[in-house]
């Protein structure tokens, strides 16, 4: 049988707990210094009739720097867990939905960033009006195995 144990062989970091985005959010930094993928899961919850413009940025510390672009699946559907096929998504970033109930999974590999950048950093723009959103980034591929990992972010 083949799975992967996030609790022994990734990391998990609460990037943004769930907040209120008016007025924009920028997530917690997070090192891919010790990790060769990140999946960032976000979700929206209740939502604001205009959507927030998301991008991600590399840096080489622990503060939003140059925005990137990224490969992304979303689920937007009733059911809530059916992903639709992964998307290039350019440095510009993406802008959300403005429907209720919608998940975002950014992929991105340690190789993809640029030579010594290695932190990475969402950035949500202000919707205009309440939109309930978190972040969270599920670190893979560990350059040391153990059953608890070191911090990732600063």
């Amino acid at each position: 049988m083949s799975y992967f144990n996030i609790a022994q062989e990734g990391h998990v970091v609460s990037i943004l707990p769930p907040v209120d985005i008016n007025g924009g959010k920028v997530a917690d930094a997070f090192s891919m210094e010790n990790w060769s993928h990140a999946s960032i899961v976000i979700t929206l919850g209740v939502t604001h009739s205009t959507g927030s413009a998301i991008t991600l940025s590399e840096s080489t510390t622990a503060a939003a720097g140059t925005d990137i672009g990224f490969n992304m699946a979303i689920e937007a559907t009733a059911l809530g867990d059916t992903l639709a096929t992964l998307t290039a998504v350019p440095s510009t970033g993406f802008t959300s939905s403005i429907n209720d109930g919608v998940i975002y999974v950014i992929e991105i590999d340690a190789a993809d960033l640029s030579a010594g950048y290695p932190w990475l950093c969402l950035t949500l723009a202000s919707p205009g009006g309440s939109t309930i959103a978190s972040a969270v980034a599920i670190l893979s591929g560990g350059r040391y195995a153990c059953d608890m990992s070191a911090t990732a972010i600063a």
